[in-house]
């Protein structure tokens, strides 16, 4: 029997620290799937946002809204029959599993991972970007890595962005993703 999940529309969640190309990977994935593409920074409430940028990590009681609003925006989608992709950084099992249950299961995600060194270089060369480069210490501390959890195909971020996104394109391929 075919796993349901394979059923368009589906979710797709691009996850990992801040640093990692979240944004961009998700762009591309969106590009490539003719999937709407969802900023999940731009979901933040203000309170949170201020918070980052003081350089002070969000509690998980901080996350939850903001993960709610995730989950709602992605069961629209849903609903309205088209697919999504999301950035949105999901770093511990609770956070995914929240929005998997927001959205029925029909939710695939690409981990973005690297090492310290490399986020942190990519950390500093951004330009705007609210979240400071001190935060990173407290994401790293505070990931969950998606290891064996269904649904998740998993990109080392040592790449061109180009190449990262057709790595994880070709793993959601196998996870039964189609355009």
């Amino acid at each position: 029997m075919p796993d349901e999940r394979m059923n368009r529309p589906y979710a797709i969640i691009v996850m990992g620290v801040s640093g990692c190309g979240k944004s961009s990977v998700g762009e591309k994935l969106g590009e490539a799937l003719h999937l709407h593409f969802v900023e999940g920074d731009g979901l933040h409430p203000a309170a949170n946002v201020e918070k980052m940028s003081k350089g002070i990590a969000l509690t998980d009681e901080d996350r939850m809204p903001w993960l709610d609003l995730i989950g709602e925006r992605m069961q629209a989608s849903l609903q309205k029959g088209e697919g999504i992709v999301v950035s949105c950084s999901a770093l511990k099992r609770i956070y995914r599993d929240r929005l998997r249950a927001a959205v029925g299961g029909k939710l695939f995600f690409v981990y973005l991972e690297g090492s310290k060194a490399l986020l942190t270089q990519r950390m500093g060369e951004r330009k705007g970007h609210f979240m400071p480069v001190s935060l990173l210490e407290s994401q790293l501390a505070t990931l969950e890595a998606p290891t064996g959890e269904p649904g998740v195909v998993t990109v080392d971020i040592d790449d061109t962005i180009d190449g990262i996104a057709t790595t994880a394109l070709k793993g959601l391929v196998t996870l039964g993703v189609t355009a």
